[in-house]
C-alpha cells in the first residue's frame, strides 16, 4: 500500500471517529472530560499497535479493544440512547456509573499500553529479530510432495469438518452430540479453531520460499479451509482467523521483499468475500435449526426493550434522524454484526454496578467449573441475563465480562493495572515463543497471537481452565518442531543450511 493510499484512508477514519466523538459527547451524560480521555487513549491503543515497532499482540489486541469498548460504547450512546444487547447487570445508566465504566476501561488499556512500551524496550522487537529460514526439514517434504499435500489437506478439511457437523463434537454454544473416546473430541477443537490453519500458515511459508506460481491454490485451500471448519463450528467468525493469516501474510512478502499481481489479489479477495458471505448464510440458517428453542426466543424478545418513538413536535431533526435510522431492519441487522459481536464495554458496566466486588468474587470466578450445556458464573452472579430463566439443559449459552472486566472482580484500580500489564507480557510471551520455534515463521506466529489475543478478550468463563488453550498451542507448535527434526535426519539434512542469508526482520 503506497503512502498515498495509506494517508487517504487513515484521513478518512480519523474524520469518522471525530464525527462519532462530537455525536456521542452531546449525548453523554457523564462528565465530558472522562469520555474523550476514554476517546483519545482507546484510539491511541490502536494506532499504537501500527506502529514500527508493534507485535501482533499489539495490533490484535488493540483492534479488538477498539470495536469492543470504544466503537461499541460511542455507538450506543450516540445512536441508541445508552441501550445495549449484551446484559449489563444492575447498571443504572446515570452519568457517575458511565463515568466509573470508562475509567476502569481505560485505566486497563493504560496497562497494556506500558507492557508494550516495556516489552519493546527491555526485552524484544521484529526490528531487532533475524527471519528464520528454517524448518528445512518440513520445507523438503513440503516440496518433494506438495500436490499430494494439498490434495490430503483439502480431504482432511472435508472430513473433520464434515464429520463435526454431522456428530456434533464440538460447536458453539450446544451440547455435544457424541463423545468422542480417548481425548479425540479435543483433537476435534484443536483442528477446528486452529491446527487445520497452522498447516495453512506453513504452506503458504513455503511456497512463498519456494517462489512458486502456483501459491494461489494455497491461498484457496486456507479459505476454503477457514469456510468449512467455521460452518462446522457454528461459527460466525471466519474471519478472525482469516485476517490473523493475512496479515501475517502481507507481512512476510515485505520481509521478503516480494509482491503479488493485482490480479492475485482480487482473485483472493472476490473468493474469501463470497466464502465469508455464504459462511455467515449458512450458520446463520444452521443454528436457527439448532437453536430453535421457543422458551429461550421469549424470554430474550422480552428483554429487548422497544424502540423508543419520538414525535417530531416533541424534538429536533437530529433526533428524529436517529430514530429513523435506528429503525431501519437492516441498521439493526449490521449493527449486531460489525458492533455488538465484540465482548467489551458491557462486561466493565455490569461488574462495576455489582455491589459485592471483592476478593471473595474474584476466588469465585476462578472457582467454576467447566459443564457443556447451562450458563456462567458471571452471568449467574453479575450480568444476570434474560435466558438465566429458560431451560438450558440443550443449550450452552454464556455472556462474557472480557478480561479487563474481569481483573475488576476485586474492585482495585492498582490490581487491574497490574494485573492487566502482566497479561501483556504474557501475550507477548506466547507470540516470542511460537515466533522462535517456527523459525520465524511469521504467518503462524500471527495466527497463534491472535488465538491468544481472543481468548483474553474473551475471557471470563472458566478461567482456571485457560491452561488447555495455552497446552494446546504449546503442543501444536512442538508437534511442527519435532516433525521438522524427525524429517532433517530423514533427508540427512542440516538445518543451518539456508536458501538465503537471515536478515532483520522489519514489519
Amino acid at each position: 500500500m503506497n503512502k498515498k493510499l495509506k494517508w487517504l484512508l487513515s484521513s478518512i477514519f480519523i474524520t469518522m471517529v471525530c464525527i462519532l466523538t462530537f455525536l456521542t459527547f452531546r449525548e453523554y451524560s457523564g462528565q465530558s472530560a472522562i469520555y474523550i480521555f476514554f476517546t483519545v487513549v482507546l484510539n491511541f491503543f490502536l494506532f499504537f499497535g501500527f506502529r514500527k515497532n508493534r507485535i501482533f499482540f499489539d495490533t490484535f489486541l488493540g483492534i479488538f479493544f477498539w470495536l469492543g469498548y470504544w466503537l461499541k460504547f460511542s455507538f450506543r450512546i450516540a445512536f441508541t440512547w445508552g441501550y445495549f444487547v449484551d446484559p449489563v447487570g444492575n447498571f443504572d445508566k446515570s452519568g457517575i456509573s458511565f463515568d466509573h465504566a470508562l475509567l476502569v476501561t481505560t485505566f486497563g488499556v493504560l496497562a497494556f499500553i506500558a507492557s508494550s512500551i516495556v516489552r519493546q524496550r527491555w526485552w524484544f522487537s521484529y526490528s531487532c529479530e533475524k527471519s528464520g529460514k528454517g524448518l528445512i526439514g518440513l520445507l523438503e517434504f513440503y516440496k518433494n510432495h506438495r500436490k499430494a499435500i494439498w490434495l490430503n489437506f483439502l480431504l482432511l478439511v472435508i472430513f473433520i469438518s464434515g464429520s463435526n457437523a454431522f456428530l456434533g463434537i464440538y460447536q458453539r454454544g450446544t451440547v455435544p452430540r457424541t463423545i468422542l473416546p480417548m481425548g479425540l473430541g479435543g483433537v476435534y477443537t484443536w483442528l477446528l479453531l486452529f491446527g487445520l490453519s497452522s498447516a495453512s500458515a506453513l504452506m503458504l511459508e513455503f511456497e512463498m520460499r519456494l517462489k512458486k506460481g502456483n501459491s494461489f491454490v494455497v491461498v484457496a485451500l486456507s479459505i476454503v479451509e477457514s469456510f468449512f471448519s467455521n460452518v462446522s463450528l457454528l461459527s460466525r467468525a471466519m474471519v478472525i482467523n482469516l485476517s490473523a493469516m493475512g496479515w501475517g501474510y502481507i507481512k512476510a512478502l515485505e520481509v521478503k521483499k516480494m509482491a503479488v499481481s493485482w490480479k492475485f489479489k482480487s482473485a483472493a479477495t472476490v473468493l474469501f468475500l463470497a466464502l465469508f458471505l455464504s459462511s455467515v448464510s449458512f450458520v446463520n440458517k444452521l443454528r436457527h435449526f439448532r437453536f430453535r428453542d421457543k422458551v429461550v426466543a421469549t424470554q430474550i424478545s422480552k428483554s429487548i426493550k422497544p424502540i423508543k418513538v419520538i414525535e417530531p413536535a416533541q424534538t429536533n431533526f437530529k433526533e428524529n434522524i436517529k430514530s429513523a435510522v435506528h429503525n431501519l431492519k437492516i441498521f439493526n441487522i449490521h449493527s449486531n454484526l460489525i458492533i455488538d459481536r465484540w465482548v467489551g464495554i458491557e462486561g466493565v458496566m455490569a461488574v462495576i454496578s455489582y455491589p459485592k466486588r471483592g476478593w471473595d468474587l474474584w476466588a469465585k470466578a476462578w472457582e467454576e467449573k467447566y459443564h457443556n450445556f447451562g450458563t456462567s458464573f458471571y452471568d449467574r452472579e453479575i450480568s444476570k441475563p434474560p435466558h438465566l430463566s429458560a431451560d438450558l439443559s440443550n443449550l450452552h449459552k454464556i455472556f462474557l465480562p472480557g478480561i479487563l472486566a474481569f481483573f475488576y472482580y476485586p474492585g482495585s484500580f492498582l490490581f487491574l493495572f497490574f494485573g492487566l500489564f502482566i497479561v501483556g507480557l504474557l501475550g507477548a510471551g506466547v507470540e516470542f515463543f511460537a515466533f522462535k520455534l517456527s523459525n520465524g515463521n511469521l504467518i503462524l506466529t500471527s495466527l497463534i497471537s491472535q488465538v491468544v489475543t481472543y481468548r483474553f478478550t474473551h475471557f471470563g468463563y472458566v478461567p482456571a481452565r485457560s491452561y488447555l488453550l495455552f497446552g494446546t498451542i504449546f503442543l501444536n507448535i512442538v508437534i511442527i518442531y519435532i516433525a521438522n527434526k524427525l524429517l532433517l535426519k530423514f533427508y540427512r539434512l542440516d538445518e543451518s543450511s539456508r536458501e538465503l542469508p537471515s536478515k532483520l526482520i522489519k514489519v
